[in-house]
């Protein structure tokens, strides 16, 4: 089963057909300063550099970026002003604009060429409606009473699970029977939300949507903008469109980022230092179906061409070759980013292959989220090695033992998903999700339908369940001194685990309201004692100090901004992904790919 079966994707474009760089700043800068119409300066005023066309991209592979070609998007950027209202923003070499934006504020577009020496008055926004339209998704479904903080955090950790709740599409007002569809059509997709759930929520949102929305003034305001930004500079690069979900990302050795589309099996290489990039296609092998042993999962979803579903990418510490999760098959997929190759490693067992991450002996470590298991491919002997995770119940081994038969029925059209009854903590599917190494060679993973996370010894094969304080560990990392840092999902929370004494940390996010985030993914930026964690609910990206155990918090520059990974450079550059599921639900409707330079 270990068939090597390559695939060269076309060569890059020569090198002189190169575009301009546009990540690179242009020589001179435009001051911008902000006032109000008091004449009193706005202190950190998010100031975005906008195209006022995008970029001509050639998208002749059925609608996306061609494969192979080189191509170039307009790059977003973002400054923040000071106490004295004041920053500058460097100039395009294309038609660009500003966009000034703050909570509490109205957003103004300014063209290039009518930016002169006079300030630019921002107006205070008076409308309780505007207000409330502004804040993002964490502060509309802080607001959603659920009378039982059981139920509100199980609809947390399965409705929030893809996309943001709360969000502007989400915000809506529905019938209860339109609600109710939404779930049903969630469930069919995978969402674990209890039949108690299924049954009380849809009454429960249109109620309370309705309230909101006639007393918009009952949303709260947002997590503040403090001081600090004044010495951030953040970069978005589009890619993809609205139908892609760009999940995890890789930065490389070679300084490229590759990010999967895991919606169009497509690897995105993008150059930081120019804001080039290349789309790579992983072809699918001849018989296999759309949707790959998932195929019925996303029978009823529009335009979609995954018969693999990227979800994770690693870097061998060996050659630098890249090995991709792809979640809709039973195999790992191997890139080699000099010839554009790719290799598919298939395996006999295990279903949805997830999260990965190498050791130092070269060997690569996966979850395997359906089949509650943790894989780990031996690259010098070619052979697959799974580590089953035990169970909390007779159901979880029966809906385990059953997932072959299940997708058989979700395939031929039976969304028995929508017919088993699920209780609150979604016994059958205990989902590990989130691996990293730690420095002694032990493999961690968290378990996210749980309260635990879990070690396998590679020497002895030893599977060790730890149980924690807290719900849904969602993905983990290791510091330099081998303590782990874990995402504690629908508790607004990141954890920190020492193996050695058995303790755990809890540290909430510094997020307003209190507790009305879902950190999805962190990491651990080891050079500088930091840990970035993503806030998929608050359009924030959040930034923890170890040593002085101070927060900060960064604001991205769309509505919407979902992120799921986080990658950080040698020099402190940090890139995440905004990755909605769907994309259409982010503002501008554009995934992007995103770079923090705290300062």
């Amino acid at each position: 089963m270990h068939a090597r079966i390559q695939h060269t994707v076309a060569t890059m474009a020569a090198a002189g057909m190169a575009c301009a760089a546009l990540l690179t700043t242009p020589a001179g800068a435009v001051p911008i300063t902000v006032k109000d119409p008091d004449g009193k300066p706005v202190p950190t005023v998010m100031v975005s550099r906008q195209p006022v066309r995008a970029a001509v991209i050639d998208t002749s592979d059925n609608g996306y970026p061609a494969s192979g070609k080189r191509q170039q998007a307009y790059v977003e950027l973002a400054r923040f002003t000071d106490a004295r209202g004041q920053t500058d923003i460097p100039a395009a070499e294309h038609p660009w604009k500003i966009r000034l934006r703050k909570p509490g504020y109205q957003d103004l577009s300014v063209l290039a060429s009518e930016l002169g020496n006079k300030a630019i008055v921002m107006e205070p926004e008076r409308d309780p409606a505007a207000l409330a339209e502004q804040q993002p998704a964490n502060a509309w479904s802080s607001t959603i009473d659920f009378a039982n903080a059981a139920l509100k955090k199980e609809f947390m950790l399965q409705c929030n699970f893809c996309h943001q709740q709360g969000g502007a599409l989400l915000r809506r007002e529905r019938s209860a029977q339109e609600w109710d569809t939404a779930i049903q059509r969630m469930v069919r997709y995978g969402a674990r939300l209890s039949s108690e759930g299924q049954k009380t929520i849809p009454s429960l949102l249109e109620a309370h949507w309705k309230k909101i929305h006639a007393n918009p003034s009952l949303v709260p305001a947002g997590t503040p903008w403090n001081a600090s930004l004044t010495n951030a500079t953040i970069r978005e690069l589009p890619i993809g469109d609205s139908m892609s979900q760009m999940h995890d990302l890789l930065l490389h050795t070679n300084g490229m980022v590759y990010v999967g589309d895991n919606l169009q099996d497509r690897v995105y290489e993008v150059d930081p230092a120019t804001g080039q990039y290349t789309v790579y296609k992983i072809p699918p092998q001849p018989g296999e179906k759309l949707g790959g042993l998932l195929a019925g999962r996303l029978h009823d979803f529009p335009k979609h061409e995954t018969y693999q579903g990227i979800h994770s990418l690693a870097e061998s510490p060996k050659d630098g070759h890249i090995f991709i999760t792809p979640s809709y098959q039973r195999r790992l997929i191997e890139f080699d980013p000099k010839t554009k190759a790719f290799t598919y490693h298939d395996m006999d067992g295990g279903f949805y292959p997830h999260t990965v991450r190498f050791d130092a002996k070269d060997r690569v470590w996966f979850t395997l989220a359906l089949s509650n298991q943790v894989g780990m491919y031996d690259r010098a002997a070619r052979k697959y090695t799974l580590y089953d995770l035990p169970f909390r119940s007779l159901m979880e081994r029966i809906t385990v033992k059953l997932t072959p038969f299940i997708f058989k029925l979700l395939e031929w059209g039976i969304p028995v998903a929508n017919y088993v009854k699920v209780d609150h903590v979604s016994t059958g599917v205990p989902l590990p999700y989130g691996i990293d190494i730690t420095p002694d060679g032990k493999a961690w993973i968290a378990r996210l339908h749980t309260d635990e996370i879990a070690s396998v010894d590679p020497d002895t094969g030893t599977v060790t369940m730890v149980k924690t304080p807290f719900q849904a560990p969602r993905r983990l990392r290791s510091d330099k001194d081998g303590n782990l840092w874990i995402a504690a999902f629908n508790e607004s929370q990141i954890v920190r685990y020492t193996p050695g004494t058995g303790a755990f940390m809890r540290l909430d996010l510094p997020v307003v309201p209190q507790g009305s985030d879902t950190p999805y993914s962190l990491n651990v930026d080891r050079a500088r004692h930091q840990v970035w964690v993503n806030g998929t609910n608050s359009d924030a990206v959040y930034r923890y100090d170890i040593a002085t155990q101070a927060w900060s918090m960064f604001p991205m520059q769309r509505h919407v901004t979902f992120t799921r990974d986080v990658e950080i450079s040698p020099k402190g550059q940090v890139y995440v992904t905004s990755a909605s599921f769907p994309s259409w639900h982010i503002e501008d409707a554009q995934p992007t790919l995103i770079e923090i330079t705290p300062q």
